[in-house]
């Protein structure tokens, strides 16, 4: 061949390959499949074209797949973070609908496992005391995602070791962790730390969910941590069945997903906080409203109580409405205890108790509980013991009754003030009319009656006079109170000669005397001296009753009993002596009325034998012989004796009454049966012509 012929031949090769170089060109511009560039190889041989281009060629098809190849994988990759986008963002959006914990980390484990394309994911969170449990699971052989378990595999409420297992590791350092087999991974089973953990302490492998681990079948774990702040809240752990190897984009994935459930975790304790605050609100705003609402019945039964008060109501219309406002039982005392009023009974009152707390109330200045349902309210007027409030309430008192309580104390004491006040202020007529009553000669006596019914007073009623003596202190508390006294009890009070005379209604003079003592010598503080006489029944007794007091008064004080109280009746035959009626049928039944019964009844010798007794000299031997039965037989007779008058009547002041008594019993028998024998025999009925 000539020159010109190879020449020419290698312009036919160089234009060849050029023409393939640019069809390679073409194809990689034009993204032509890669089976194309092989054919382009194939057409350059048919062509002729051979040697150093047909390498040429190969060289450029090599080149031009590979960046095809890099292009595809580009795109892939692409076509995968979109999808791994999408997927992030429809879980955002997915946790923003759901409010319930477990459904929002159950949104995130499903995510990851199709995300990933994992067999198992769950979530671990950090418990109060700093351990981790199983929160939800998804994927789980052994039932474990509802928590009721099949087997021994993971399962939710499960706890998480804190060893060099995997979660361990990320609760302590922060950081993800991963293996591509666990079971087989020597930095999980010979106690040696992982990495990026180089700093950690050689720890003993103890991980109670590693034989979980085995059962479920799970080979490859990548755990990712859950943060909140600066702390490790918990962990997303990811899981499938075979070995297989995590890229750093997958672990990135699995974080972003695990930063969702963090912020799932926040949202949940956000959202139970502001539930529990909402909760606690309500609970508020209700006993606010319920407290206003107690608040107001208070204020409103104060100022029904109050309005009574100031319109003249009297105590048992007070103790009535505040039974009505308190819904219980109440009484008002004195400040000896005696009762002023009340509503309602208070059977089977612990006595004992009620003294004990009124102390107490009257102490503290506030009610106090006296016993099972029964509370005392101190009724006080600044450092003054007007008395108490005993209230009987089913079920206890609130805060707002006790408030209230203390309000009707407070009513009770302005009351008890006002009547003192009205005493006070009539005073001047009571004293006049009293003064009037007890003068010698009474004062026009039916005049008398027409004023005391002016002030409410009826002398028509039986009534007692009562002169209470202070000895020692000063005259002016004794009067004040003496006053209200009377007042209350509608009566008459008056001063004489340094004594206070009350002219009461009532029958028993000498209760009437020891209700006056109990109350007076309390509030003065020094012994007071009282004597009582009565009843009498019209404004004429009220002088001579006035006299036998002071008469009795005279003898207590001969008799030494300076500071007691009594009436004619309670100083026995110096009673008698004392008083106006000289009462001898009364002496002798106080005396000796139950043996003179008992003889009557049993046709006994128990008053002769009494006669005999004291007539040998207290001798039951002598007494004996001289009613001529056994000495036995007085023994017995005056240990009957001793069960009918009590075990003091051979005590010297009682034996005198006693034998002064049966003198005065054989006098009246003597006087009778000569009075028979000297009465005019009456003429036998006839008939009348």
């Amino acid at each position: 061949m000539d020159q010109r012929g190879v020449d020419k031949t290698a312009g036919v090769d160089d234009t060849a390959g050029a023409d393939a170089l640019l069809a390679v060109l073409e194809l990689l511009a034009g993204q032509g499949a890669p089976d194309r560039f092989e054919a382009l190889v194939d057409e350059a041989r048919l062509a002729g074209l051979d040697g150093a281009g047909l390498g040429r060629l190969e060289r450029a098809v090599a080149l031009a797949r590979s960046l095809h190849d890099e292009r595809a994988t580009d795109r892939a990759r692409a076509a995968r973070s979109g999808a791994s986008l999408a997927v992030l963002t429809d879980t955002a959006r997915d946790l923003t609908l759901s409010y319930d914990l477990d459904g929002l980390l159950r949104i995130v484990t499903r995510r990851a496992r199709r995300l990933l394309g994992l067999d198992m994911a769950y979530v671990t969170l950090r418990g109060p005391q700093g351990a981790c449990y199983i929160r939800v699971t998804e994927g789980s052989r052994t039932g474990g995602d509802t928590g009721e378990t099949t087997g021994p595999g993971l399962s939710v409420g499960m706890r998480i070791g804190a060893g060099n297992c995997l979660g361990g590791v990320v609760q302590r350092t922060g950081e993800p962790i991963w293996t591509p087999d666990y079971p087989a991974d020597e930095r999980f089973t010979s106690g040696e730390a992982p990495d990026p953990a180089a700093a950690l302490d050689d720890a003993e492998v103890v991980d109670p969910g590693d034989e979980a681990v085995r059962a479920e079948g799970l080979r490859a774990i990548v755990a990712v941590p859950l943060r909140s702040g600066d702390s490790v809240i918990g962990a997303l752990f990811g899981a499938d069945r075979r070995v297989r190897e995590h890229t750093p984009q997958e672990i990135a994935l699995l974080g972003a997903l695990a930063d969702l459930a963090a912020l799932a975790v926040e949202k949940a304790g956000l959202l139970d906080r502001t539930r529990a605050e909402l909760l606690e609100l309500e609970r508020d705003s209700t006993r606010v409203r319920s407290s206003l609402a107690r608040m107001r019945h208070v204020s409103e039964a104060h100022g029904r109580i109050m309005n009574l008060v100031l319109a003249g109501g009297d105590l048992p219309h007070v103790a009535k409405a505040a039974g009505d406002a308190l819904d219980a039982t109440v009484m008002v005392r004195d400040p000896g205890g005696r009762r002023l009023a009340a509503c309602g009974d208070f059977p089977g009152l612990d006595e004992e108790a009620v003294a004990k707390a009124s102390l107490d109330a009257h102490a503290l200045r506030r009610p106090v509980l006296a016993a099972d349902s029964v509370w005392v309210a101190p009724v006080i007027a600044g450092s003054e013991d007007l008395g108490g409030l005993v209230v009987r309430v089913e079920g206890g008192l609130t805060d707002e009754d006790e408030r209230l309580l203390e309000l009707v104390a407070q009513s009770v004491a302005l009351l008890l003030l006002m009547q003192r006040s009205t005493a006070v202020a009539e005073g001047p007529v009571r004293d006049e009319l009293l003064d009037d009553l007890i003068a010698d000669p009474p004062h026009a006596p039916q005049q008398s009656a027409r004023r005391a019914r002016r002030l409410g007073v009826d002398l028509r009623k039986p009534h007692v006079l009562v002169v209470a003596r202070p000895e020692g202190g000063e005259q002016g508390r004794a009067v004040v109170w003496a006053s209200s006294y009377a007042y209350r009890l509608s009566g008459l009070k008056t001063v004489q000669g340094g004594c206070v005379v009350l002219l009461l209604p009532g029958v028993d003079a000498s209760a009437a005397a020891s209700a006056v003592s109990e109350e007076l010598t309390p509030l003065l503080g020094h012994p007071v001296s009282v004597a009582a006489a009565g009843p009498g029944g019209s404004p004429d007794a009220v002088g001579p009753l006035y006299a036998e007091a002071l008469r009795c008064l005279d003898a207590m004080s001969a008799l030494g009993g300076t500071g007691s109280a009594a009436a004619a009746a309670d100083l026995g035959f110096l009673g008698m002596l004392l008083s106006d009626d000289h009462d001898v049928d009364g002496f002798v039944e106080n005396a000796i009325g139950p043996v003179l019964d008992y003889d009557a009844e049993r046709l006994t010798d128990l008053t002769r034998t009494l006669e005999a007794y004291f007539a040998s000299g207290g001798s039951p031997t002598n007494a004996a012989e001289a009613l001529h039965v056994h000495p036995n037989t007085v023994s017995r007779r005056l240990e009957r004796i001793g069960e009918l008058l009590g075990p003091a009547w051979q005590k010297p002041g009682q034996v005198l009454e006693v034998q002064l008594a049966l003198r005065l019993q054989r006098t009246r028998e003597v006087l009778g049966r000569r009075r028979a024998a000297t009465a005019p025999a009456r003429p036998p009925a006839g008939p009348v012509d």
